[in-house]
Protein backbone atom coordinates (compact mmCIF):
# COMPACT_ATOMS: atom_id res chain seq x y z
CA UNK A 1 0.00 0.00 0.00
CA UNK A 2 2.70 2.59 0.14
CA UNK A 3 4.00 1.98 -2.62
CA UNK A 4 0.86 2.11 -4.45
CA UNK A 5 0.98 5.54 -2.06
CA UNK A 6 3.78 6.79 -3.24
CA UNK A 7 3.45 5.95 -7.12
CA UNK A 8 0.03 8.02 -7.14
CA UNK A 9 1.71 10.68 -5.55
CA UNK A 10 4.70 11.09 -8.15
CA UNK A 11 2.10 10.15 -11.20
CA UNK A 12 -0.30 13.27 -9.99
CA UNK A 13 2.71 15.22 -9.02
CA UNK A 14 4.55 14.61 -12.51
CA UNK A 15 1.20 14.82 -14.59
CA UNK A 16 0.63 18.23 -12.71
CA UNK A 17 3.67 19.63 -13.36
CA UNK A 18 3.78 17.91 -16.98
CA UNK A 19 0.53 19.58 -17.97
CA UNK A 20 1.62 23.00 -16.43
CA UNK A 21 4.51 22.97 -18.39
CA UNK A 22 3.08 22.59 -21.41
CA UNK A 23 0.09 25.31 -20.64
CA UNK A 24 2.89 27.58 -19.06
CA UNK A 25 5.14 27.19 -22.54
CA UNK A 26 2.00 27.38 -24.93
CA UNK A 27 0.59 30.88 -22.83
CA UNK A 28 4.35 32.58 -23.22
CA UNK A 29 5.28 31.40 -26.75
CA UNK A 30 2.10 32.59 -27.61
CA UNK A 31 2.26 36.00 -25.61
CA UNK A 32 6.18 36.44 -27.02
CA UNK A 33 5.08 35.74 -30.52
CA UNK A 34 1.61 37.93 -30.09
CA UNK A 35 3.68 40.88 -29.03
CA UNK A 36 6.55 40.79 -32.17
CA UNK A 37 3.18 40.55 -34.42
CA UNK A 38 2.12 43.48 -33.20
CA UNK A 39 4.57 45.59 -33.13
CA UNK A 40 5.88 44.54 -36.51
CA UNK A 41 2.60 45.47 -38.11
CA UNK A 42 2.49 48.15 -36.46
CA UNK A 43 6.09 49.84 -36.93
CA UNK A 44 5.27 48.88 -40.75
CA UNK A 45 2.17 50.99 -40.76
CA UNK A 46 3.63 53.44 -39.55
CA UNK A 47 6.54 53.63 -41.28
CA UNK A 48 4.63 52.94 -44.45
CA UNK A 49 2.27 56.07 -43.50
CA UNK A 50 5.11 57.92 -43.27
CA UNK A 51 7.42 57.19 -46.24
CA UNK A 52 4.72 56.33 -49.01
CA UNK A 53 3.40 60.32 -49.08
CA UNK A 54 6.77 60.89 -50.60
CA UNK A 55 6.48 57.98 -53.53
CA UNK A 56 5.60 59.01 -57.30
CA UNK A 57 3.16 56.81 -58.81
CA UNK A 58 3.72 54.92 -60.78
CA UNK A 59 6.78 54.23 -59.51
CA UNK A 60 10.04 53.40 -61.53
CA UNK A 61 12.23 50.32 -60.33
CA UNK A 62 14.86 52.98 -58.71
CA UNK A 63 12.29 54.83 -57.14
CA UNK A 64 10.73 51.24 -55.64
CA UNK A 65 14.17 50.49 -54.47
CA UNK A 66 14.60 53.90 -52.36
CA UNK A 67 11.48 53.52 -50.85
CA UNK A 68 12.19 49.82 -49.63
CA UNK A 69 15.19 51.19 -48.56
CA UNK A 70 13.65 54.01 -46.53
CA UNK A 71 11.10 51.92 -45.09
CA UNK A 72 13.27 49.26 -43.88
CA UNK A 73 15.60 51.93 -42.23
CA UNK A 74 12.71 52.69 -40.21
CA UNK A 75 11.72 49.78 -38.60
CA UNK A 76 14.32 48.32 -37.42
CA UNK A 77 17.00 47.14 -40.41
CA UNK A 78 14.11 44.69 -41.57
CA UNK A 79 14.54 43.21 -44.46
CA UNK A 80 11.57 44.89 -46.87
CA UNK A 81 10.16 44.12 -50.10
CA UNK A 82 8.17 46.44 -52.32
CA UNK A 83 6.26 45.60 -55.33
CA UNK A 84 4.10 47.19 -57.98
CA UNK A 85 2.82 45.15 -60.72
CA UNK A 86 5.34 43.73 -62.42
CA UNK A 87 8.29 45.44 -60.32
CA UNK A 88 10.00 44.67 -57.65
CA UNK A 89 12.73 45.73 -54.78
CA UNK A 90 14.37 44.78 -51.94
CA UNK A 91 16.00 46.74 -49.27
CA UNK A 92 18.95 44.38 -49.26
CA UNK A 93 20.01 43.35 -53.09
CA UNK A 94 21.73 40.25 -51.22
CA UNK A 95 18.89 38.88 -49.85
CA UNK A 96 16.29 35.94 -51.09
CA UNK A 97 13.17 36.48 -50.33
CA UNK A 98 11.35 34.28 -52.88
CA UNK A 99 11.17 31.41 -50.28
CA UNK A 100 10.19 33.78 -47.40
CA UNK A 101 7.10 35.70 -48.96
CA UNK A 102 4.51 32.68 -49.77
CA UNK A 103 1.78 32.79 -52.51
CA UNK A 104 -0.97 32.58 -50.32
CA UNK A 105 0.56 35.70 -47.99
CA UNK A 106 0.47 37.59 -51.65
CA UNK A 107 -2.75 36.76 -52.56
CA UNK A 108 -4.10 38.13 -49.36
CA UNK A 109 -2.14 41.76 -49.42
CA UNK A 110 -3.50 42.05 -53.24
CA UNK A 111 -6.57 41.58 -52.13
CA UNK A 112 -6.48 45.04 -50.20
CA UNK A 113 -8.01 44.29 -46.70
CA UNK A 114 -5.11 45.53 -44.74
CA UNK A 115 -1.89 44.63 -43.26
CA UNK A 116 -1.25 40.05 -43.00
CA UNK A 117 1.20 38.65 -41.55
CA UNK A 118 2.32 35.02 -41.74
CA UNK A 119 4.83 32.56 -39.96
CA UNK A 120 7.16 30.90 -41.89
CA UNK A 121 10.28 28.23 -41.59
CA UNK A 122 13.16 28.78 -44.05
CA UNK A 123 16.35 26.88 -44.51
CA UNK A 124 15.74 25.65 -40.91
CA UNK A 125 14.89 28.85 -39.08
CA UNK A 126 11.58 31.08 -38.52
CA UNK A 127 10.33 34.24 -39.86
CA UNK A 128 7.51 36.50 -39.69
CA UNK A 129 6.28 38.22 -42.89
CA UNK A 130 4.09 41.30 -42.92
CA UNK A 131 2.62 42.52 -45.11
CA UNK A 132 0.78 45.95 -46.22
CA UNK A 133 -0.95 47.29 -49.42
CA UNK A 134 -0.33 50.70 -49.79
CA UNK A 135 -3.57 53.20 -50.26
CA UNK A 136 -4.29 56.54 -51.26
CA UNK A 137 -4.41 59.51 -48.95
CA UNK A 138 -6.64 62.07 -48.12
CA UNK A 139 -9.83 59.47 -47.67
CA UNK A 140 -9.59 57.40 -50.66
CA UNK A 141 -8.87 54.06 -49.40
CA UNK A 142 -8.51 52.41 -52.95
CA UNK A 143 -5.22 50.86 -53.35
CA UNK A 144 -2.45 52.00 -54.58
CA UNK A 145 -1.12 48.92 -56.13
CA UNK A 146 1.99 49.35 -54.34
CA UNK A 147 2.83 46.44 -51.82
CA UNK A 148 5.17 46.38 -49.07
CA UNK A 149 6.33 43.16 -46.88
CA UNK A 150 8.97 42.94 -44.09
CA UNK A 151 10.47 40.03 -43.05
CA UNK A 152 11.39 39.38 -39.39
CA UNK A 153 13.41 36.76 -38.00
CA UNK A 154 12.60 35.33 -34.78
CA UNK A 155 15.78 33.24 -33.92
CA UNK A 156 15.44 35.88 -30.52
CA UNK A 157 11.61 34.85 -29.91
CA UNK A 158 12.16 30.75 -30.31
CA UNK A 159 15.67 30.82 -28.28
CA UNK A 160 13.75 33.11 -25.36
CA UNK A 161 10.52 30.09 -25.45
CA UNK A 162 13.12 27.33 -25.60
CA UNK A 163 14.68 28.48 -22.85
CA UNK A 164 11.75 29.23 -20.88
CA UNK A 165 10.55 25.51 -21.58
CA UNK A 166 13.65 24.36 -20.02
CA UNK A 167 13.78 26.05 -17.02
CA UNK A 168 10.18 24.48 -16.20
CA UNK A 169 11.55 20.93 -17.43
CA UNK A 170 13.75 21.20 -14.75
CA UNK A 171 11.78 22.34 -12.07
CA UNK A 172 10.38 19.26 -12.71
CA UNK A 173 12.41 16.98 -11.13
CA UNK A 174 12.74 18.81 -7.85
CA UNK A 175 8.75 18.17 -7.75
CA UNK A 176 8.33 15.29 -8.34
CA UNK A 177 11.11 14.12 -5.50
CA UNK A 178 9.46 16.89 -3.58
CA UNK A 179 6.39 14.86 -4.40
CA UNK A 180 7.82 11.14 -3.43
CA UNK A 181 9.01 13.00 -0.06
CA UNK A 182 5.81 14.28 1.26
CA UNK A 183 4.03 11.16 -0.13
CA UNK A 184 6.28 8.77 2.00
CA UNK A 185 5.39 11.17 4.93
CA UNK A 186 1.76 10.88 4.17
CA UNK A 187 1.94 7.20 3.66
CA UNK A 188 3.71 6.53 6.98
CA UNK A 189 1.16 8.86 8.68
CA UNK A 190 -1.91 6.98 7.14
CA UNK A 191 -0.77 3.80 7.14
CA UNK A 192 0.95 3.58 10.55
CA UNK A 193 -2.17 3.41 12.47
CA UNK A 194 -3.14 0.70 9.50
CA UNK A 195 -0.11 -1.37 10.61
CA UNK A 196 -1.34 -1.21 14.32
CA UNK A 197 -4.44 -2.34 13.32
CA UNK A 198 -3.47 -5.27 11.41
CA UNK A 199 -1.07 -6.18 14.21
CA UNK A 200 -3.48 -6.53 16.81
CA UNK A 201 -6.07 -8.36 14.33
CA UNK A 202 -3.07 -10.55 14.04
CA UNK A 203 -2.78 -10.96 17.65
CA UNK A 204 -6.37 -11.42 17.83
CA UNK A 205 -6.90 -14.25 15.41
CA UNK A 206 -3.93 -15.92 17.31
CA UNK A 207 -5.93 -16.09 20.56
CA UNK A 208 -4.78 -13.13 22.19
CA UNK A 209 -8.16 -11.13 23.28
CA UNK A 210 -6.51 -8.92 25.28
CA UNK A 211 -5.33 -7.29 22.21
CA UNK A 212 -5.99 -3.21 21.46
CA UNK A 213 -5.21 -0.37 19.37
CA UNK A 214 -4.62 3.10 20.62
CA UNK A 215 -7.32 5.52 19.25
CA UNK A 216 -6.55 8.97 18.07
CA UNK A 217 -8.28 11.58 16.55
CA UNK A 218 -11.68 11.77 15.21
CA UNK A 219 -10.91 10.85 11.58
CA UNK A 220 -12.04 7.08 9.82
CA UNK A 221 -9.19 5.49 10.99
CA UNK A 222 -9.68 6.54 14.62
CA UNK A 223 -13.78 5.18 13.81
CA UNK A 224 -12.33 1.96 12.83
CA UNK A 225 -9.64 1.63 15.89
CA UNK A 226 -12.91 2.37 17.88
CA UNK A 227 -14.87 -0.57 16.29
CA UNK A 228 -11.90 -3.31 16.52
CA UNK A 229 -11.33 -2.11 20.09
CA UNK A 230 -15.39 -2.79 20.87
CA UNK A 231 -15.50 -6.10 18.67
CA UNK A 232 -12.76 -7.15 20.64
CA UNK A 233 -14.05 -6.44 23.76
CA UNK A 234 -17.23 -8.14 23.05
CA UNK A 235 -15.21 -11.09 21.04
CA UNK A 236 -13.69 -11.25 25.26
CA UNK A 237 -16.80 -11.58 26.98
CA UNK A 238 -18.12 -13.87 24.46
CA UNK A 239 -14.78 -16.37 24.48
CA UNK A 240 -15.05 -16.07 28.70
CA UNK A 241 -18.24 -16.95 28.72
CA UNK A 242 -17.93 -19.74 26.62
CA UNK A 243 -15.04 -20.57 28.15
CA UNK A 244 -16.81 -20.22 31.91
CA UNK A 245 -19.84 -22.79 29.79
CA UNK A 246 -17.69 -25.20 28.75
CA UNK A 247 -15.62 -25.50 32.42
CA UNK A 248 -18.80 -25.82 34.40
CA UNK A 249 -19.89 -28.23 31.48
CA UNK A 250 -16.61 -30.30 31.62
CA UNK A 251 -16.91 -30.29 35.50
CA UNK A 252 -20.83 -31.38 35.54
CA UNK A 253 -20.02 -34.57 33.01
CA UNK A 254 -16.90 -35.13 35.30
CA UNK A 255 -18.81 -34.84 38.43
CA UNK A 256 -21.77 -37.12 36.71
CA UNK A 257 -19.60 -39.55 35.68
CA UNK A 258 -17.85 -39.75 39.39
CA UNK A 259 -21.08 -40.32 41.40
CA UNK A 260 -22.08 -43.23 39.06
CA UNK A 261 -19.75 -45.25 39.45
CA UNK A 262 -20.59 -46.08 42.93
CA UNK A 263 -24.22 -47.18 42.22
CA UNK A 264 -23.13 -48.65 38.91
CA UNK A 265 -20.51 -50.39 40.36
CA UNK A 266 -22.82 -52.21 43.24
CA UNK A 267 -25.27 -52.56 39.81
CA UNK A 268 -22.50 -54.79 38.21
CA UNK A 269 -22.28 -56.96 40.99
CA UNK A 270 -25.80 -57.64 40.98
CA UNK A 271 -26.32 -58.08 37.02
CA UNK A 272 -23.13 -60.33 37.78
CA UNK A 273 -24.98 -62.55 39.95
CA UNK A 274 -28.22 -62.80 37.99
CA UNK A 275 -26.06 -63.50 34.63
CA UNK A 276 -24.69 -66.39 36.67
CA UNK A 277 -28.00 -67.91 38.14
CA UNK A 278 -29.91 -66.78 34.55
CA UNK A 279 -29.86 -70.80 33.65
CA UNK A 280 -31.89 -71.43 36.78
CA UNK A 281 -34.52 -68.60 36.16
CA UNK A 282 -37.88 -69.11 33.78
CA UNK A 283 -37.20 -68.54 30.07
CA UNK A 284 -38.22 -64.58 30.38
CA UNK A 285 -36.80 -63.72 33.58
CA UNK A 286 -33.43 -65.38 32.27
CA UNK A 287 -33.90 -62.89 29.47
CA UNK A 288 -34.43 -60.26 31.47
CA UNK A 289 -30.91 -60.50 33.71
CA UNK A 290 -29.30 -60.98 30.90
CA UNK A 291 -30.55 -57.72 29.37
CA UNK A 292 -29.71 -56.01 32.61
CA UNK A 293 -26.16 -57.47 32.51
CA UNK A 294 -25.16 -56.21 28.88
CA UNK A 295 -27.07 -52.67 29.61
CA UNK A 296 -25.55 -51.93 32.59
CA UNK A 297 -21.49 -53.39 31.26
CA UNK A 298 -22.50 -50.71 27.76
CA UNK A 299 -23.43 -47.92 30.62
CA UNK A 300 -20.20 -48.70 32.73
CA UNK A 301 -18.13 -48.38 29.03
CA UNK A 302 -20.12 -45.25 28.35
CA UNK A 303 -19.01 -43.54 32.08
CA UNK A 304 -15.38 -44.65 31.42
CA UNK A 305 -15.14 -43.41 28.47
CA UNK A 306 -17.24 -39.94 29.79
CA UNK A 307 -14.57 -39.73 32.47
CA UNK A 308 -11.81 -40.13 30.08
CA UNK A 309 -13.34 -37.70 27.71
CA UNK A 310 -13.03 -34.74 30.51
CA UNK A 311 -9.53 -35.61 31.95
CA UNK A 312 -8.79 -34.87 28.20
CA UNK A 313 -10.63 -31.45 28.10
CA UNK A 314 -9.16 -30.59 31.50
CA UNK A 315 -5.72 -31.36 30.08
CA UNK A 316 -5.19 -33.59 32.67
CA UNK A 317 -3.63 -36.44 30.76
CA UNK A 318 -0.31 -37.33 31.14
CA UNK A 319 1.55 -39.95 29.24
CA UNK A 320 3.36 -42.88 30.82
CA UNK A 321 5.88 -43.79 27.80
CA UNK A 322 8.44 -46.02 27.78
CA UNK A 323 10.00 -47.78 24.37
CA UNK A 324 7.47 -49.97 23.36
CA UNK A 325 7.76 -53.12 20.75
CA UNK A 326 4.79 -51.89 19.05
CA UNK A 327 4.00 -55.54 16.88
CA UNK A 328 4.07 -57.32 20.98
CA UNK A 329 1.53 -54.95 21.86
CA UNK A 330 -0.83 -54.83 18.46
CA UNK A 331 -0.87 -59.12 19.17
CA UNK A 332 -1.63 -58.49 22.64
CA UNK A 333 -4.29 -55.91 22.19
CA UNK A 334 -5.76 -58.43 19.69
CA UNK A 335 -5.59 -61.55 21.74
CA UNK A 336 -6.91 -59.72 25.17
CA UNK A 337 -10.21 -59.52 22.87
CA UNK A 338 -10.53 -62.91 21.44
CA UNK A 339 -9.83 -60.85 18.23
CA UNK A 340 -6.83 -63.08 17.16
CA UNK A 341 -8.99 -65.32 14.68
CA UNK A 342 -10.97 -62.75 12.65
CA UNK A 343 -8.55 -60.31 11.90
CA UNK A 344 -5.42 -60.61 9.58
CA UNK A 345 -2.17 -59.37 11.07
CA UNK A 346 0.79 -58.22 8.99
CA UNK A 347 3.05 -56.91 11.37
CA UNK A 348 6.62 -55.63 11.13
CA UNK A 349 8.65 -56.99 13.58
CA UNK A 350 11.26 -55.09 16.02
CA UNK A 351 9.75 -51.89 15.37
CA UNK A 352 10.44 -50.00 18.78
CA UNK A 353 9.08 -46.50 19.34
CA UNK A 354 8.68 -44.21 23.07
CA UNK A 355 4.63 -44.88 23.92
CA UNK A 356 2.43 -45.06 26.30
CA UNK A 357 1.61 -49.18 26.11
CA UNK A 358 -2.16 -48.91 27.11
CA UNK A 359 -3.14 -45.71 25.74
CA UNK A 360 -1.98 -47.53 22.19
CA UNK A 361 -4.05 -50.71 23.36
CA UNK A 362 -6.76 -48.53 23.94
CA UNK A 363 -6.49 -47.03 19.96
CA UNK A 364 -5.82 -50.51 18.73
CA UNK A 365 -8.83 -51.44 20.21
CA UNK A 366 -11.02 -48.57 19.35
CA UNK A 367 -9.88 -49.10 14.98
CA UNK A 368 -10.09 -53.15 15.28
CA UNK A 369 -13.46 -53.10 17.20
CA UNK A 370 -15.02 -50.68 14.88
CA UNK A 371 -13.81 -52.57 12.14
CA UNK A 372 -15.50 -55.55 13.06
CA UNK A 373 -18.91 -54.42 14.12
CA UNK A 374 -19.26 -51.95 11.11
CA UNK A 375 -17.41 -53.89 8.11
CA UNK A 376 -17.05 -56.36 6.57
CA UNK A 377 -14.39 -59.21 7.24
CA UNK A 378 -11.35 -59.63 6.37
CA UNK A 379 -9.70 -57.24 8.92
CA UNK A 380 -6.56 -56.03 7.85
CA UNK A 381 -4.13 -54.70 10.60
CA UNK A 382 -0.72 -53.31 9.11
CA UNK A 383 2.01 -52.18 10.78
CA UNK A 384 5.04 -50.18 9.21
CA UNK A 385 7.44 -47.49 8.64
CA UNK A 386 6.99 -44.97 6.13
CA UNK A 387 10.01 -44.23 3.53
CA UNK A 388 11.42 -41.56 5.67
CA UNK A 389 11.72 -43.61 8.77
CA UNK A 390 10.10 -40.82 11.04
CA UNK A 391 6.60 -42.08 11.68
CA UNK A 392 5.09 -45.59 12.62
CA UNK A 393 2.25 -46.35 10.35
CA UNK A 394 -0.80 -48.47 11.86
CA UNK A 395 -4.13 -49.56 9.15
CA UNK A 396 -7.01 -50.95 9.75
CA UNK A 397 -8.74 -52.15 6.87
CA UNK A 398 -12.34 -53.91 6.41
CA UNK A 399 -14.25 -54.87 3.12
CA UNK A 400 -17.46 -53.16 4.07
CA UNK A 401 -19.18 -50.80 2.47
CA UNK A 402 -17.17 -48.24 3.59
CA UNK A 403 -17.92 -44.63 5.23
CA UNK A 404 -19.96 -41.83 3.14
CA UNK A 405 -18.14 -38.60 2.55
CA UNK A 406 -20.29 -37.02 5.00
CA UNK A 407 -19.38 -39.88 7.49
CA UNK A 408 -15.44 -39.51 7.10
CA UNK A 409 -15.36 -36.14 7.52
CA UNK A 410 -17.60 -36.28 11.33
CA UNK A 411 -16.31 -39.77 12.49
CA UNK A 412 -14.20 -38.44 15.50
CA UNK A 413 -16.77 -36.05 16.01
CA UNK A 414 -18.08 -36.68 19.74
CA UNK A 415 -21.37 -38.53 20.08
CA UNK A 416 -21.80 -38.79 16.05
CA UNK A 417 -23.68 -41.86 15.32
CA UNK A 418 -25.06 -42.96 11.41
CA UNK A 419 -28.93 -44.00 11.05
CA UNK A 420 -28.71 -46.95 13.82
CA UNK A 421 -30.76 -49.55 11.41
CA UNK A 422 -27.52 -49.94 9.61
CA UNK A 423 -25.49 -50.68 12.68
CA UNK A 424 -24.44 -54.43 12.75
CA UNK A 425 -25.34 -57.27 14.48
CA UNK A 426 -23.57 -58.80 17.84
CA UNK A 427 -22.62 -61.28 15.35
CA UNK A 428 -19.59 -59.66 12.85
CA UNK A 429 -19.03 -62.56 11.14
CA UNK A 430 -21.99 -62.12 9.15
CA UNK A 431 -23.81 -59.73 7.62
CA UNK A 432 -22.51 -55.95 6.27
CA UNK A 433 -23.65 -52.43 6.63
CA UNK A 434 -22.47 -49.13 6.43
CA UNK A 435 -20.72 -47.72 9.36
CA UNK A 436 -23.21 -46.85 11.99
CA UNK A 437 -21.34 -44.60 15.15
CA UNK A 438 -17.67 -43.89 15.92
CA UNK A 439 -17.14 -46.45 18.17
CA UNK A 440 -16.25 -47.29 21.73
CA UNK A 441 -13.33 -48.98 23.32
CA UNK A 442 -14.47 -52.70 23.13
CA UNK A 443 -16.61 -55.09 20.77
CA UNK A 444 -19.84 -54.72 22.25
CA UNK A 445 -22.76 -55.37 20.04
CA UNK A 446 -25.17 -53.08 19.15
CA UNK A 447 -24.88 -49.38 19.20
CA UNK A 448 -21.85 -48.01 20.61
CA UNK A 449 -21.22 -44.82 22.80
CA UNK A 450 -20.21 -42.81 20.06
CA UNK A 451 -17.03 -41.56 21.96
CA UNK A 452 -14.76 -44.35 21.36
CA UNK A 453 -13.22 -42.87 17.93
CA UNK A 454 -12.70 -39.92 19.22
CA UNK A 455 -10.68 -41.20 22.58
CA UNK A 456 -8.65 -42.85 20.21
CA UNK A 457 -8.03 -39.44 17.91
CA UNK A 458 -7.17 -37.87 21.42
CA UNK A 459 -4.65 -40.42 22.86
CA UNK A 460 -2.56 -40.21 18.79
CA UNK A 461 -2.32 -36.54 19.56
CA UNK A 462 -1.15 -37.04 22.89
CA UNK A 463 1.77 -39.38 21.52
CA UNK A 464 2.45 -36.01 18.72
CA UNK A 465 0.79 -38.82 15.90
CA UNK A 466 -3.05 -38.76 14.23
CA UNK A 467 -5.66 -40.69 12.72
CA UNK A 468 -6.67 -40.19 9.16
CA UNK A 469 -10.11 -42.33 7.60
CA UNK A 470 -10.33 -43.32 3.88
CA UNK A 471 -11.65 -45.55 1.46
CA UNK A 472 -10.03 -48.79 0.01
CA UNK A 473 -10.41 -49.03 -4.05
CA UNK A 474 -12.17 -51.87 -3.57
CA UNK A 475 -14.53 -50.95 -1.18
CA UNK A 476 -13.87 -51.05 2.37
CA UNK A 477 -12.91 -48.18 5.05
CA UNK A 478 -9.06 -47.83 6.22
CA UNK A 479 -8.46 -45.88 9.22
CA UNK A 480 -4.94 -44.83 9.34
CA UNK A 481 -2.73 -44.29 12.74
CA UNK A 482 0.48 -42.55 12.39
CA UNK A 483 3.25 -42.10 15.54
CA UNK A 484 6.27 -40.10 15.54
CA UNK A 485 9.28 -42.72 15.25
CA UNK A 486 10.79 -41.65 18.82
CA UNK A 487 13.43 -44.68 19.76
CA UNK A 488 15.25 -42.99 22.55
CA UNK A 489 13.95 -43.63 26.00
CA UNK A 490 12.37 -40.59 26.81
CA UNK A 491 8.26 -39.75 27.64
CA UNK A 492 6.14 -36.96 27.61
Amino acid sequence: MRVRLVVTFVVVALISAVTATALAYRDARTAVLQRTQNAAVNDLRERVGVVAADVDLPPDERTLARFASKVSEGIGARIVVARYQDLSATSDTLAETEGRITAELRAAVRAGSGARFQRVEWRGEPYLVVGLPVTYADGDRRTSGLEVFAITALRAERDDTAALLDSVRAGIVPVVVLAAVLALLAAGTVLRPVRKLGRATRELATGDLGSRVAVRGHDELADLARTFNETADALQASDAELRAQEAKARRFVADVSHELRTPLAAMTMVATVLEEDADQLPPDAARAARTVGAETARLSRLVDDLMEISRFDAKAVRLNASVTDLADTVRASLALRGWTDRVTAQLREGVRAVVDRRRVDVIVANLVGNALRHGAPPVTVTLAVDDGGEWVVLEVADHGPGLAPEARERVFDRFYKADAARTRSTDTDTGSGDRADSGDSGDSGGQGSGLGMAIALENARLHGGTIGVGQQPLGGAVFTLRLPLRTGEEGE
